[in-house]
């Protein structure tokens, strides 16, 4: 059917949004620019119908990783509905988030309180204010991506691209003020040495040490526990980051698998299954410091995004769904090894099994993945070089589309031998990181 008003769409957009999308993952540039659809008029379960009505099996990104169960899940719906019914807002507050604090707490027992806001780039900064109020300190040493906001991205101020090795690379701190600088202190992940020397110089002004459970690699043994003893020794608040791995691999944090014992905890995305919700949950001393700076918004106050997450985690517990979401993943990440194996494709997959990645190791690279992206949306199937598993895929939903994937990856070859991939290309290279979008 073609993809015209998709497309037109996206040049009305370029003339009256910056960057086009309000999410730089969402963006056509991202995956290839001039075939991807980027807009949607219809998404249930799995399925999703673009502009010009082309319908598609989503084996791509899952709303970035929001849609937990699938997209319009029907019981989810259902009490979203009931609370705009029932008045979405008023002048008092919603005893819905008397309800989820207290059933966050019963998930994770040793956290004690809970704030909410409705982003997981807001809910960070929130976090950051709250362990800065409680300890009179500036100073952040983190591990992992965390949003946009000044706190995080103050971390580029006056270096390369200290932010490159932490998922994205390019952030420009442009409008993040100078006084920042040195307030935002980088380590990676299973390198505890650099954690260490960032105590060793700055352990005294250190507010909190913040990280990410899992993504791409598993805690080494003691990891966990020496960054645990680190922050006891500062007197830093030490933050775990659940906004991608929470909800995927059980019903809670996975700080709870990989027994992290954390001071406060920080959730968002799969919370509510696509609508805006975000908890910020803590030990009673650490969170009552809300109390002493000002942390309020008028619609953290609405009742649609707790009831959604009501709704959410209780459908994800009594259906266990996290397990589902580990097998499906794990059959999508392990396809793509064994078909890259077969067609003597060079390419690397990776990450946790329900948030699963691979990557082309050749040097057009990201002609590749546009064109692995354009063979893919042909056999109908948004797809590209990372997958967010969701409730409702299926085990038939897998075999379809690793079938399609074997017959893409032989086509990749055929065009690696002939030199040929940029020509066969359609739309863009895909693009990394952060650039201006023209």
């Amino acid at each position: 059917m073609g993809t015209k008003k998709s497309q037109d769409m996206q040049e009305r957009a370029k003339q009256r949004i910056p960057g086009m999308t309000q999410l730089l993952s969402k963006r056509p540039d991202q995956f290839s620019l001039g075939v991807w659809p980027a807009y949607y008029s219809k998404a249930k379960g799995v399925e999703v119908w673009d502009l010009d009505g082309n319908k598609y099996i989503d084996m791509s990104i899952g709303g970035i990783g929001a849609n937990i169960l699938g997209y319009a899940d029907a019981d989810v719906n259902a009490a979203v509905l009931k609370a705009v019914e029932n008045g979405s807002s008023s002048s008092l507050n919603c005893p819905e988030e008397v309800e989820l604090a207290e059933l966050l707490c019963e998930l994770h027992p040793w956290a004690d309180k809970v704030r909410f806001a409705r982003t997981g780039g807001e809910s960070m900064a929130v976090a950051v204010r709250i362990a800065r109020a409680y300890t009179g300190k500036d100073k952040v040493a983190f591990c992992g991506y965390h949003g946009w906001h000044d706190w995080y991205l103050s971390a580029n101020l006056g270096t390369e691209n200290a932010l490159g090795e932490h998922l994205l690379s390019g952030l420009d701190p442009r409008g993040v003020p100078r006084g920042l600088t040195g307030t935002a202190l980088p380590f990676r992940y299973n390198q505890i040495h650099e954690l260490k020397k960032i105590v060793a110089e700055h352990g005294n002004d250190l507010a909190a040490i913040i990280m990410e459970p899992v993504r791409d690699d598993e805690p080494q043994a003691g990891f966990f526990e020496d960054v645990r003893a680190l922050a006891d020794q500062t007197g830093a608040v030490f933050i775990v980051d659940e906004i991608s791995a929470g909800f995927r691999m059980n019903t809670g944090g996975a700080h709870l698998i990989y027994g992290i014992k954390p001071d406060m905890a920080v959730f968002s995305k799969a919370l509510g299954n696509g609508y805006p919700i975000a908890a910020i949950i803590g030990k009673e001393k650490f969170m009552d410091a809300a109390q002493r700076t000002f942390v309020s918004s008028t619609m953290w106050t609405e009742r649609i995004g707790p009831a959604a997450a009501l709704a959410t985690i209780g459908k994800h517990r009594a259906l266990d769904a996290g397990k589902h979401l580990v097998s499906i993943g794990k059959q999508v990440q392990q396809g793509w090894t064994r078909l890259g194996a077969k067609h003597g494709l060079k390419i690397h997959a990776g990450g946790m099994f329900p948030i699963s990645h691979f990557a082309f190791e050749y040097e057009n690279s990201l002609a590749l993945k546009a064109l692995f992206v354009q063979l893919m949306l042909e056999k109908g199937f948004l797809a590209t070089t990372a997958f967010y598993a969701m409730c409702a895929h299926t085990a038939e939903h897998v075999e379809s589309y690793l079938l399609a994937v074997d017959q893409v990856f032989g086509v990749i070859v055929e065009t690696l031998a002939a030199g040929a991939v940029e020509r066969k290309l359609k739309g863009k290279p895909a693009m990394a990181g952060f650039k201006r979008l023209t």
